[in-house]
Parts: structure tokens; sequence; C-alpha cells
């Protein structure tokens, strides 16, 4: 059996005291005192870390529902239907058809019809010469574009309400020019044709054909073309002026 001292009796009661006291500091129920409550205004550290992570998951969804509206905004805007001209077809033109000389024409009505005509007024007007008058102009227009009638100036066979052409003469009050002979359009047989044929000739007169004719009988008729250069009055400029016209 020990002996405990009165020192070391007194250690151990104080060392009992002292865990009596600090059980009831982390126990208080055993104390029969009520846990404090817990302060509104103090959330706990966990619920206030749930706090601040659901506020940057709203706002990160709200980034994204912008950006999602915005894309969306975009596409429509893109999207949207636009009216587009069409160009007009033309035609293809084939050169050489009627299509063509149509189209021609109607974009040169200046080639199609000339807008004034050109005439030369010759005798008895005041002012006689070339004469530019719009088309359809008519006989009295060109004498008032010449200045008028001479006192003297017969218009008895002038038909004034004529028409106008493009390089005709106009003359008045004089006798027309005598209008040249008509050159055959076929070579004339030398040994068959008449005198009035051969008169017909430019530069063979009356006297001239009928040398011609009398040759032709005193020799039996025409060998050869250069036989005509031994009759008078034909040299050698008429003789090639006559040469294209004949044939034996």
């Amino acid at each position: 059996m020990k002996t405990m001292t009165v020192g070391g009796a007194g250690r151990r009661e104080t060392t009992e005291t002292v865990r009596g006291r600090m059980a009831q500091l982390f126990d208080p129920e055993e104390d029969g005192l009520d846990p404090p409550a817990p302060s509104p205004e103090a959330p706990e550290p966990g619920l206030r870390h749930g706090l601040l992570f659901d506020r940057r998951a709203v706002l990160g969804l709200a980034v994204l529902l912008v950006l999602a509206v915005g894309y969306a905004v975009q596409h429509f805007w893109l999207g949207r239907p636009q009216q587009v001209a069409v160009p007009a077809v033309v035609p293809a033109v084939v050169p050489g058809s009627a299509a063509a000389s149509a189209s021609v024409q109607r974009a040169s009505p200046a080639a199609r019809a000339p807008a004034e005509v050109v005439i030369d007024i010759a005798g008895k007007v005041q002012h006689p010469g070339l004469r530019a008058l719009p088309v359809g102009a008519r006989v009295a227009d060109a004498l008032r574009a010449a200045g008028g009638l001479l006192p003297d100036a017969d218009t008895t066979g002038l038909n004034l309400a004529r028409v106008l052409t493009d390089g005709e003469q106009l003359t008045v009050g004089i006798p027309a020019p005598p209008v040249a002979p008509a050159t055959p359009t076929t070579p004339l047989n030398l040994n068959h044709a008449t005198t009035e044929q051969l008169d017909a000739l430019p530069g063979v007169g009356p006297a001239l054909a009928q040398r011609i004719t009398l040759f032709r009988r005193d020799h039996g008729g025409f060998q050869s073309l250069d036989q005509l250069r031994q009759i008078t009055g034909i040299g050698d400029r008429k003789f090639l002026d006559l040469c294209p016209l004949l044939t034996l």
C-alpha cells in the first residue's frame, strides 16, 4: 500500500480540477448550458464559399447567353432575303440575218435615210448653185432657197410641186442639157449593124456611119476590126473608143 504525501495529494486535486474545467469548455452540454446560436449575419465558411461559386456561375451563364443572342442576331441579319437585280437578256444576233439588219437600221436611222438632199440649181434664178434642203422639199422650196426667179424666167414647164431628189440638177428658164445616147450593153456586130445603129454609137455621126456601111459593102464585110482604121474619120483615139462596142 502506497503512502501519499500531502504535497502529492494537492497536485493531484489541482490536476483533476483543471481537467474538469477543460471538459466544461469543450462540452457545454455537461455544464447544462445550450451551445451559442449561430449569428445570421455571419454565415458559415462552406455556405459563403457556395454563394461565391453561384455568383460566378450566374455571371458566366449571362456572358454565354449574351454571346448566343449576338450570334443569333448576326446569323439572322446575314441570312435575310435580299433583292438582286437580274440583268436583261440580250438575244444573240447572227451577222447577216434579218434580225441583224433590223437592229442596224434601228441603231442608225441616219444611215437608212439622209436628213437632207443636195441639188444643183441652174438657170434664171438670183443665186444659182448647190443648195442643201430637207428631205421632202419641193421645187418651190428650191427656188426660194436660190433667192427667187429672175424677171424674164419662164416656169411654164416647171412643176413647182415636184419633190426633189438628192443629187439632181434643177434648170429654170433654160433648155435641159441633152441626154447622152445610151451605150449598148452588148457589142454591136459590125457586119450586121444598120446605119442607124452605127450612128447611135458615141463619136459616130451620120456621115461616119454611112462611110462604114459603104466600106463594108465594097470589101465584102469586115474581116477584122483593124480595118476600121482605113475609113476616113477614124483615128487611133476613136478606134480605141469603138473597139469595146463592136464585134464580128
